[in-house]
């Protein structure tokens, strides 16, 4: 769907990261979030971080959803036991998450599709699917424009504040069309607003 500015569609990624409902995430993230910390760390301290976030009862389902808390929760935590910013932390595991994602949804890919493509051309693929498992999806607002073959723009909105997440997630997608080297995510507003831009640019 075009608008006056370009190419109005929401992203697929996000849609899992982000709004079930207005208060809710996917469990899936926090399986996700789970196998992060266990591969970068260990097992204790992924139930370290589950008992510092009042969470330690707590077995995540990646078929249900739970409260917005509990990620906060736990990024809050696991910033204080790493000493990395809360924002890079959500890049991290934004980028993480993109493997993954892409395997879920790898039937709606189109081969000759590289990293700016991907990004321009979820709506019509991904995304709808994930509309059509989840119907209480309301996914975030996000605006891609092309500006040309090798730049698009991107404006994420949401009141979770958690652009680094959206970040991580473009990096991730270069990464997996090899193409790391070759493109620049320069994010022009600051990540923990409720408006977020991103510039990316393939050199």
């Amino acid at each position: 769907m075009r608008g006056p500015g370009g190419t109005l569609t929401f992203w697929a990624f996000l849609a899992l990261a982000e709004e079930l409902t207005s208060h809710y995430m996917h469990g899936t993230i926090f399986t996700l979030l789970k196998r992060y910390v266990q591969t970068q760390y260990d097992h204790s301290t992924w139930v370290k971080l589950l008992e510092l976030s009042g969470l330690s009862a707590r077995d995540f389902n990646h078929k249900e959803v739970y409260p917005d808390e509990h990620m906060y929760a736990l990024i809050g935590q696991a910033a204080e036991m790493t000493g990395i910013p809360a924002g890079e932390l959500h890049e991290k595991f934004g980028e993480y998450l993109v493997p993954d994602l892409m395997y879920m949804y790898q039937k709606y890919l189109d081969p000759n599709w590289r990293t700016l493509d991907m990004l321009e051309h979820t709506e019509n693929t991904m995304h709808r699917q994930v509309r059509r498992e989840h119907t209480e999806n309301a996914p975030p607002v996000l605006q891609v424009t092309r500006l040309n073959e090798n730049e698009l723009l991107i404006d994420y909105v949401s009141s979770r504040r958690m652009g680094g997440l959206a970040v991580g997630i473009v990096r991730g997608v270069a990464a997996y069309y090899d193409e790391a080297d070759r493109i620049d995510v320069m994010p022009t507003t600051t990540e923990d607003g409720e408006r977020v831009q991103i510039h990316v640019r393939r050199n």
